[in-house]
C-alpha cells in the first residue's frame, strides 16, 4: 500500500475510489450505525446485495468497460457471502472494535464500513494515527501496555517488529473456527504479509502488490517495428537497458524509463526487483546478509545503467513522483508497480489511455523469473485487545474478496491477492495487468518481514541513492548497506541466543517459482 510509510496517501490522489475500498483510514469517532443488538439489524442478506458492482465500482468506469454487474470474483469463495452473520450476531452483536489506520482517509473509512456494522451488529469506532507518524506511535502505544485499539493495518515490511515483541494477536483459530480462505491467497501473499515465519497466522493480507515492467506500446513499436510480445519484446534487462537508450528522446519530453531511487526503500525497492532475476537471495541459512553476492552486483550494474536513460529527478523520485511522471506520458517505460497497468487505462487518471501494456518481467542470464512481491499492507490485531475476536471478522469483511475485486475495478491502487479474483474473465476485462500478474505470482519473489527489515531497507536506500548520483560506486553501496544490515540485525537479536527467528523458517516463503514450468 502506497501510503504510511511512503510520506504519501494514494487517496490524496484519488479521492473517487470505492467507499468500502478506503476503509483505510479513521477518524475517532464511531461510524454511523449503532447497532443495539441483533434485532435492530437488516436481514444480512439484503446488505450483501449492495456490495455489489453496481453500488460500488465508479458509475464511469461501469460505464467505460460495459460491466453487466456480474461479479468480478467467485461468489462461490467471497467470505463475506459464505459466513454465518446470524451466528456473528449471536456473538458479537453489541460490541464494539476500536480502529487504528492512517488518518487521511476518516470519512471514506466510515463509510467502508457502515455495511460491517450492518451485518455484525458491531459498532466500529475509528482511531486516527497520523500517516507520517503511524509506525512510531501504534509502536509506543504498544510498548504502553494500553494500546487504545483493537485492530490495524500497515505497511507489510513492518510485520516482523510488530510481531516478534509479542503486539500481535495469533489469528489461526479465528482464521479456522470462520473459515476464512486463506488457501485462495497466492502463496506468496499468504505467507509473507500473513505469518510471522513458523510462527502462526498473525495478519490477514489487505494491499497485495508485485512489481511489472509496462510500456507505451506507440513507442516501443517505433523502435522494435512490430506489435508487442509480452514475453519476447522485451525479453532480458540488457534489452531494456537498450530500448531506454533508444527511446529516450523519442518524443519531446518523454524520456527512456522510469525509475523509483529516491533515498530511502524506493532505491532499495528497484534494486531488489532487478537483482532478484540474478537470483539474488538477501541472507544465507544463517542469516548472514549477502548483499554483495554476484546477484546483487549484477542488479546495482543494471540499475546503474537504466539510471542514465532514466527521467530527469529519477534519483529523488518515489512512488508519487513516478507515478504522475508514468500517467502524465513521460515515460516510455516505466518499472512501477502493478497500479501503473491498471490506473493508465483510466482517462480520468491517465494521458496514455490505449497506449499501455503490462509485459512478463524482463530476464538475466544465468538467473531465473522472479517478479517481485514488494512493499503491500497487511491488517492485524492487537495482542490487547478487549475483542479480539471481532476485530478479526472486521478484517475478514475488509479483506473480502468482492471488496478486493471492487478496490481492483475502481483503479484505486488497493491491489487483490486472491487467485480467484486475478483469474476471473470479468475482472481481466478492466484490470489491464491481470494476466501477466496473476502468471507471476506463482514465481514471486519477497524480502522475509523479520523484526528490523524496514529500516534495513530504508539504510541501504540510502547507500544506493548515493550511488544513482554518483557520489560513491555501486560496490561501495553494496558494502556500506551489508554493514549497516548486520548492525540492525544485532540491535534486533540476530546472531545471538535470543534470535527472534530463524532463516529456515523463511526459506520457503521468499521464491515461489522453484521447479515451476514459466507461463509463457
Amino acid at each position: 500500500m502506497k501510503t504510511g510509510a511512503y510520506g504519501v496517501s494514494r487517496r490524496a490522489f484519488l479521492k473517487s475510489g470505492a467507499a468500502i475500498g478506503a476503509a483505510t483510514a479513521a477518524g475517532g469517532v464511531a461510524s454511523p450505525l449503532l447497532a443495539a443488538g441483533a434485532g435492530d439489524l437488516p436481514d444480512p442478506q439484503s446488505v450483501l446485495d449492495r456490495i455489489s458492482v453496481k453500488q460500488y465500482v465508479r458509475k464511469d468506469y461501469q460505464d467505460l468497460y460495459h460491466m453487466s454487474g456480474e461479479p468480478l470474483w467467485d461468489p462461490a469463495l467471497d467470505w463475506i457471502r459464505n459466513v454465518d452473520w446470524e451466528e456473528i450476531r449471536s456473538e458479537q452483536a453489541g460490541k464494539t472494535v476500536r480502529f487504528a489506520i492512517g488518518a487521511a482517509d476518516q470519512e471514506s473509512a466510515a463509510e467502508g464500513l457502515e455495511p460491517f456494522e450492518q451485518l455484525s451488529g458491531i459498532k466500529v469506532e475509528l482511531v486516527p494515527i497520523p500517516d507520517d507518524s503511524f509506525y512510531d506511535k501504534a509502536i509506543a502505544e504498544f510498548i504502553s501496555g494500553n494500546a487504545s485499539f483493537d485492530a490495524l493495518q500497515f505497511f507489510s515490511p513492518w510485520l516482523g517488529d510488530f510481531a516478534a515483541p509479542g503486539f500481535l494477536a495469533r489469528l489461526d483459530d479465528y482464521a479456522e473456527k470462520w473459515k476464512l480462505p486463506l488457501e485462495d491467497f497466492y502463496d506468496t501473499y499468504r505467507l509473507n504479509y500473513g505469518h510471522f515465519g513458523d510462527k502462526g497466522l498473525y495478519g490477514i493480507p489487505f494491499d497485495c502488490d508485485i512489481q511489472m515492467v509496462h510500456l507505451r506500446k506507440s513507442l516501443v513499436e517505433q523502435v522494435t517495428g512490430g506489435p508487442i510480445d509480452l514475453s519476447n519484446t522485451v525479453p532480458t534487462y540488457d534489452e531494456l537497458v537498450r530500448l531506454s537508450k533508444e527511446l529516450n528522446g523519442i518524443q519531446p519530453g518523454v524520456a527512456g524509463v522510469g525509475l523509483m531511487a529516491a533515498r530511502g526503500f524506493w532505491s532499495t525497492y528497484t534494486w531488489e526487483h532487478i537483482a532478484a532475476q540474478a537470483g539474488l537471495e538477501l541472507f544465507d541459512a544463517d542469516f548472514n546478509p549477502t548483499l554483495t553476492s554476484d546477484a546483487g552486483q549484477k542488479g546495482m550494474e543494471i540499475m546503474l545503467a537504466l539510471a542514465k536513460n532514466a527521467i530527469e529527478g529519477a534519483s529523488g523520485a518515489g512512488w508519487g513522483e513516478n507515478r504522475a511522471a508514468w500517467l502524465g506520458g513521460q515515460l516510455a517505460m516505466n518499472v512501477s508497480w502493478q497500479d501503473s497497468g491498471t490506473q493508465a487505462t483510466r482517462p480520468d487518471q491517465s494521458q496514455i489511455v490505449g497506449d499501455c501494456v503490462t509485459i512478463y518481467e524482463p530476464r538475466i542470464a544465468g538467473g531465473r523469473f522472479a517478479p517481485p512481491n514488494i512493499a503491500g499492507s497487511t491488517s492485524c490485531v492487537a495482542s490487547t485487545s478487549k475483542n479480539p475476536e471481532g476485530a478479526f471478522l472486521m478484517l475478514a469483511f475488509l479483506t473480502t474478496s468482492s471488496i478486493m475485486a471492487m478496490n481492483e475495478a475502481n483503479a484505486n491502487g488497493v491491489a487483490p491477492g486472491y487467485r480467484s479474483v486475478l483469474t476471473n474473465p470479468r475482472l481481466r476485462e478492466v484490470s489491464e495487468p491481470a494476466k501477466v500478474w496473476a502468471d507471476s505470482l506463482d514465481f514471486a519473489w519477497c524480502a522475509p518481514r523479520i523484526p528490523g527489515m524496514f529500516e534495513m531497507e530504508q539504510a541501504l536506500g540510502n547507500e544506493i541513492n548515493k550511488a544513482v548520483v554518483g557520489q560513491i560506486s555501486g560496490q561501495e553501496a553494496l558494502e556500506n548497506g551489508q554493514a549497516a544490515w548486520r548492525k540492525i540485525m544485532e540491535k534486533n537479536g540476530f546472531f545471538s541466543k535470543r534470535q527472534p527467528v530463524e532463516y529456515a523458517a523463511y526459506a520457503d516463503s521468499l521464491y515461489m517459482g522453484t521447479d515451476k514450468v514459466l507461463p509463457f
